[in-house]
């Protein structure tokens, strides 16, 4: 049986080397992809700028998250050389990407142009 993405009460999904592949594949809208790390303090400090951005997205915008440090060939294959840094996908593609952390107008502006 396929392990599935595991759903945080605010609706984050937690991706695994296991998940990942179907989840970008199948999600609708926009999908951010946070690659973190537990620590990470800027990491930290952007999570709860991205679970708002989500939430306010009206649907339109899903967070999923991947830690690192136990998904190593995630961040390689996707060149992650610094973290945080946030991917998004639209129809299993990336179509951006930010590396830092950024503030939330730039990545509002990102959502705009592309949910």
């Amino acid at each position: 049986m396929a392990e599935r993405s595991n759903r945080t009460a605010t609706g984050v999904v937690h991706l695994s080397g296991s998940t990942f592949d179907e989840t970008v594949a199948t999600s609708r809208g926009l999908l951010m992809v946070d690659f973190w790390a537990d620590w990470c303090a800027p990491c930290r400090a952007l999570a709860p700028v991205l679970e708002d951005l989500a939430a306010a997205s009206g649907g339109r915008v899903t967070l999923a998250k991947v830690n690192v440090d136990e998904n190593l060939e995630l961040a390689e294959r996707y060149d992650i050389r610094s973290i945080p840094t946030v991917l998004f996908f639209r129809s299993g593609e990336v179509v951006d990407r930010v590396t830092g952390a950024v503030s939330k107008a730039a990545l509002q502006d990102i959502l705009n142009a592309r949910a």
